[in-house]
């Protein structure tokens, strides 16, 4: 037994839509033996473009039954059957919502006329119902308002369960291990089989073939699975757009990091939003207090008129002050780690020579000091960074030049690699950014066992 279904909403997401109409007609395979249908209060308002587009208003839903008080029609209408829609993620999760919101459970088997229209019927343009029901001659009346639309998916689906094969593939649909109800309506299952289970970027792409997401993963089908079941608007929208789903592989997570910041600089998609943000900068600076100690501390680029070196978060500035505290024998309080104490007690850092009880000559401890600059500064030389590569026959590497990220390469283990000349050849090179500078950086200073690989050593 089946219930086809089809609502109207006060807009496009999932959490805060509200219902404004709902549809149900109970289909047994062969006829339509029960039909309920309903306008509902959404208790606010409705948004001027719904109207436009439903006709529904707020006057017409003044009123109307608010859902509280017709989740038990719903809810007997729909036992024991499989809960059937077009886009069928849309509706079952606005209405499973809708009754969290009141307390009440909705759990149903689901079935999409979108995906089975593309599995059963294959090779249309579109499969929005409008268009699929006028290249199927399908009877198509009150288009946006609920009974309309859930009475066209009704005979869409007496259609679709008719086409040759259709039997296994429903069966292979309410498989719950299957996952299609899971996927895009309009993404086909093969796309996401062929994804591997290896780190890289992935591209969603819609049905232009215009990339609309750029994402990156250790877990490049796991990844992208999260994304499907993720219930907030912004996912919502950005799936029912995707129709493909391509991918880069990168060996190792800092490689995926990087490919994903440049393509995102490339293709500008539109649901990427953490990239296009204004990177806040900081840096490390010293100064001399009245007593004539040197201090390191950090602050936002901005008010730092000296700057030893600059980071893209306070995280990154104190990971490596404090690293410099620790090689260099510093004060944990005079590295401004530790606030508001009158002598250094750090959990991590015990090996300061007592500058902070007046143990140690403030000149030796500020030739300390100066040499831990220096390290700082000479950080910006040229090295590389060996990675995973994409096969076990492969070795990644990240190029630094002057402390500036320049771009990575793939190398097959079998080359013989003598100089950065040799290497040079299997370099891509990629413009440096706020964010590469920042992923690399961040990246050294969690990693500072990592081997690099200088000038002077041998290369790979």
């Amino acid at each position: 037994m089946y219930t086809i279904v089809d609502i109207e909403t006060t807009g496009n997401g999932i959490k805060g839509n509200k219902i404004t109409e709902i549809a149900i007609f109970k289909y047994d395979g062969y006829e339509i033996i029960e039909e309920y249908s309903s306008l509902v209060n959404p208790e606010c308002e409705i948004p001027y473009f719904i109207t436009g587009l439903t006709g529904i208003d707020n006057q017409m839903v003044r009123d109307a039954p608010t859902i509280d008080e017709i989740t038990d029609q719903i809810l007997e209408i729909t036992k024991d059957t499989i809960f059937v829609a077009h886009s069928v993620n849309f509706d079952y999760n606005v209405i499973k919502n809708e009754f969290k919101n009141i307390g009440k459970e909705f759990v149903r088997k689901k079935l999409c006329t979108v995906r089975l229209s593309r599995k059963l019927i294959p090779g249309y343009n579109s499969y929005s119902l409008g268009k699929l029901c006028s290249a199927l001659g399908i009877p198509l009346t009150d288009r946006h308002r609920a009974r309309g639309d859930a009475h066209a998916t009704t005979l869409l689906f007496q259609r679709l369960l008719r086409e040759d094969g259709a039997q296994a593939v429903f069966k292979t649909f309410l498989n719950a291990r299957s996952q299609e109800a899971t996927l895009p309506p309009a993404l086909s299952r093969d796309v996401y089989e062929r994804l591997p289970q290896a780190p890289g970027i992935y591209y969603f792409k819609n049905s232009k073939g215009v990339i609309i997401y750029v994402g990156k993963a250790i877990n490049i089908k796991k990844r992208v699975l999260s994304h499907f079941y993720d219930k907030s608007t912004k996912e919502i929208q950005m799936c029912q757009e995707t129709a493909d789903i391509d991918f880069e592989l990168s060996g190792s997570e800092l490689v995926a990091l990087l490919m994903e910041s440049d393509a995102i600089k490339h293709h500008y998609p539109h649901y990427n939003r953490a990239q296009k943000r204004t990177i806040q900068q900081y840096a490390i600076f010293s100064y001399e207090d009245r007593n004539g100690i040197l201090h390191l501390a950090h602050n936002k680029l901005k008010s730092v008129p000296n700057p030893i070196t600059i980071f893209y978060s306070t995280t990154d500035c104190r990971a490596a002050i404090q690293e410099i505290c620790k090689t260099f024998a510093l004060c944990p309080k005079y590295c401004h780690l530790q606030e508001g104490v009158e002598h250094c007690s750090h959990y991590d850092i015990t090996n300061c020579n007592g500058i902070c009880r007046g143990k140690e000559e403030i000149s030796d401890y500020n030739s300390k000091v100066l040499n831990a600059i220096e390290e700082l500064k000479g950080q910006n030389q040229n090295f590389v960074v060996q990675e995973k590569g994409r096969s076990i026959e492969e070795q990644a590497f990240i190029w630094i030049e002057n402390g500036r990220y320049a771009g990575y390469g793939f190398v097959q283990k079998e080359e013989t690699i003598h100089s950065y000349e040799d290497l040079d050849t299997f370099l891509i090179r990629k413009k440096n950014t706020l964010e590469t500078q920042r992923i690399v950086q961040s990246y050294l200073i969690k990693n500072p066992e990592k081997e690099k690989f200088f000038i002077t050593a041998p290369i790979l």
